[in-house]
């Protein structure tokens, strides 16, 4: 049973719930930017971060029907519509960036769910993630959306892309600071020192995922995977990153935990 929609909006409009939108967009801005030029979904509840794309082509906000939807944009024409998870209504690569955000917590198949959002991705786009922690506090507060459906490990998110034909690019996590009231005065201090001090402590997970394409087969008979494109939970967005790949080791950058492989 999904939350609602009313419940939803409660949240993200009370200190709480600011906080973790200015969390997530941070680290939304350091993998994309603002995306500009490109096609953009958001999948289960994600309006708290689409207008930070204003130099998207398009951006459409997908809720299911299970949760109920809401009008978005606060100005102009909606852009918002309620889906079946398990069937969207979107031809095959329709979009070049896809944001999953309290869509896979409680989906009642997360694969089905994620299999047509891979559908709708372009050739060349890009998925992330972000999904409550299993490790942290906030999977355990039921007064926000985090407590309520399956947390998420790293390595359960990266299990379930690779299912669905995807290819784990980058990673990171936040919201060390407990979802405690008292305590977000304090939260910049405490996401500073929980990454290196309490790492396991994080209530959110991001992971994006691209798709894995295949060189073609070469007169030896031997085959080389290549990613489709490059890993961008980085410092700076993706659109502005020119650097060769890094080797194939998991880095850390700052307040983001990236993994990079070889092309």
């Amino acid at each position: 049973m999904r939350r609602s929609i009313e419940d939803l909006r409660a949240f993200y409009g009370e200190p709480t719930g600011a906080l973790v939108r200015r969390v997530l967009a941070r680290r939304l801005d350091d993998a994309w930017g603002e995306a500009e030029g490109c096609d953009v979904l958001g999948l289960g509840y994600a309006t708290p971060w689409l207008d930070g794309f204003v130099g998207a082509r398009r951006v459409i906000a997908a809720m299911p029907g299970g949760q109920g939807a809401e009008v978005w944009a606060a100005a102009g024409r909606n852009r918002t519509l309620l889906v079946d998870d398990r069937r969207l209504p979107f031809i095959a690569g329709s979009f070049d960036r896809i944001l999953l955000v309290h869509a896979l917590e409680e989906a009642d198949d997360p694969r089905a769910l994620l299999t047509e959002a891979v559908r709708a991705m372009a050739p060349a786009g890009r998925i992330i993630l972000a999904t409550a922690a299993r490790g942290g506090l906030w999977a355990r507060a039921e007064a926000t959306p985090f407590g309520h459906g399956r947390p998420f490990t790293r390595r359960q998110l990266e299990r379930l892309v690779r299912e669905v034909g995807l290819e784990p690019s980058a990673w990171s996590q936040a919201l060390y600071v407990p979802p405690w009231r008292p305590l977000l005065p304090m939260a910049e201090g405490i996401e500073q020192v929980g990454r290196h001090v309490f790492p396991g402590a994080a209530g959110l997970i991001m992971l994006e995922a691209t798709r894995q394409a295949y060189a073609r087969v070469r007169p030896t008979g031997l085959g080389q995977a290549v990613l489709g494109a490059r890993p961008s939970l980085t410092p700076s967005p993706a659109s502005r990153d020119h650097a060769p790949p890094a080797p194939a080791t998991q880095r850390r950058l700052g307040p983001m935990a990236v993994e990079r492989k070889r092309s």
